[in-house]
């Protein structure tokens, strides 16, 4: 074992405050994975399994994959974090065109509240109008339902908007109390504790003769290539030279010294992906299940499974349109030229100001362009695999994206704040020794 890590590991051990938050994250984490086997009251388990077996693809399969594998057991919280991300685009999309949400955003601290707030009314409401679509698309599913009717919807509405209400509640508590990124650390523990049931059935599949052992080993190197490839593009920015003039203090020179502004390619990280799944998932909620026999919503659905042009092509715009709107709303190249300018920092060659804005921002769009063909790459490439072979959900891009960016994003917070306890402990320490 290195000195290096042992000196982490020991650190980490004296970092009470971590541990707390990394044992509160667990435990917040176990009460999700549980709430996903509590089923919906008044529902024939025998017929929900036939149902669901058989239903596995296209955008069933993505809601079911968000939800932690509550869809196919229909549970209180199957209808997952999707509405409060739906919510949450929405909001957002407010924030660029409405001079309310505007006003409020620079208002800060107070207007962050509000926004939270109005993003909590309207994951409600939207989880409301789903569950309700949800109740009466169990309804329509033959005898999935023991008794229809007014009263099962009501408490199947309630049940569902319940269960999302106390998933945004949790996901809130481990950004505060936890180790950050409450709601991607929910999505990211739903797909991970169903990777096993997806590996054992990938492994079934090919017992029976369904796969061939070949296309098995094949699966697994692009998932090992996938990741790799992710890897290497959320490690990837670039690097823009600032320069510091020298300045005198009395009789001492100051400044003189480089310094970079780093620029990431994918600065959105998997946000693109989950609000593009979002957009899908939300307008059409029953015919996602497949429960009507309506023929239109049975032609609708038939459009959204993988490897369907309208499909691709409304995932891929999605991808791409909230690369570019949440990396114009996460970095902004006049306040950052204005940054610089203030501290008398410049860029070789470009004059400070608007020029410098002008010149940041034209490096972003080229970056962001990248990083927007790179995301719609990794989430639809193994998408037509999953059209033509009967390969799990939880085996594709999109899945495989949001496991590896959350992981590292997450890793890269407790490592941040390991520095911050130790940072801490050593000014302690220098206080006692004088």
């Amino acid at each position: 074992m290195s000195s290096e890590t042992l000196n982490t590991a020991g650190a980490f051990s004296q970092a009470k405050d971590l541990k707390n938050r990394i044992l509160f994250t667990i435990l917040i984490l176990i009460i999700y994975r549980l709430g996903t086997y509590v089923p919906l009251a008044g529902i024939d388990p025998s017929a929900l399994k036939e149902i669901m077996s058989s239903s596995q693809k296209g955008l069933l399969g993505m809601f079911n994959m968000f939800s932690g594998g509550a869809v196919t057991r229909m549970a209180i919280f199957a209808l997952g974090i999707m509405p409060y991300i739906s919510s949450a685009i929405i909001v957002q999309l407010l924030t660029g065109v409405s001079d309310y949400f505007k006003n409020l955003k620079e208002q800060g601290e107070i207007g962050r509240k509000k926004i939270t707030q109005i993003t909590r009314y309207g994951t409600v409401l939207i989880a409301c109008l789903q569950g309700y679509g949800v109740s009466v698309g169990l309804e329509n599913a033959g005898n999935l339902v023991i008794e229809p009717g007014l009263y099962f919807r009501i408490i199947t509405t309630i049940s569902l908007v319940a269960g999302t209400t106390f998933l945004m509640w949790l996901g809130e508590q481990i950004t505060l109390r936890g180790v950050g990124n409450g709601i991607s650390l929910i999505i990211f523990s739903g797909i991970v504790a169903e990777i096993p049931r997806a590996l054992a059935s990938t492994f079934e599949l090919g017992r029976t003769g369904a796969l061939s052992a070949l296309m098995i080993v094949g699966i697994f190197i692009l998932v090992i290539l996938t990741v790799l490839f992710i890897v290497f593009f959320e490690r990837a920015m670039r690097k823009i030279l600032i320069n510091y003039p020298k300045r005198q203090v009395g009789n001492k020179m100051y400044g003189g010294e480089s310094s970079h502004l780093p620029l990431k390619i994918n600065t959105a990280g998997v946000i693109p992906a989950i609000f593009a799944s979002a957009l899908l998932l939300l307008p059409i909620t029953i015919s996602n299940f497949g429960f009507t026999e309506s023929d239109t919503f049975l032609k609708i659905s038939s459009m959204f499974t993988q490897g369907q042009p309208l499909y691709m092509l409304l995932y891929a715009s999605g991808i791409i349109f909230f690369s570019f709107f949440y990396t114009s709303i996460v970095f902004n190249p006049k306040e950052t030229a204005e940054n610089l300018r203030k501290y008398g920092g410049y860029i070789p060659g470009i004059r400070p100001g608007e020029r410098t804005a002008e010149y940041i921002e034209m490096i972003l769009i080229r970056l962001t362009t990248v990083g927007s063909l790179y995301l719609t790459f990794v989430c639809l490439m193994p998408e037509f695999l999953i059209a033509k072979y009967p390969i799990p959900f939880y085996l594709g891009g999109t899945s495989i994206l949001i496991v590896v960016v959350v992981a590292m994003d997450t890793v890269t917070q407790v490592q941040t704040r390991l520095m911050s306890s130790q940072y801490e402990s050593l000014i302690k320490k220098t206080k006692f020794g004088k």
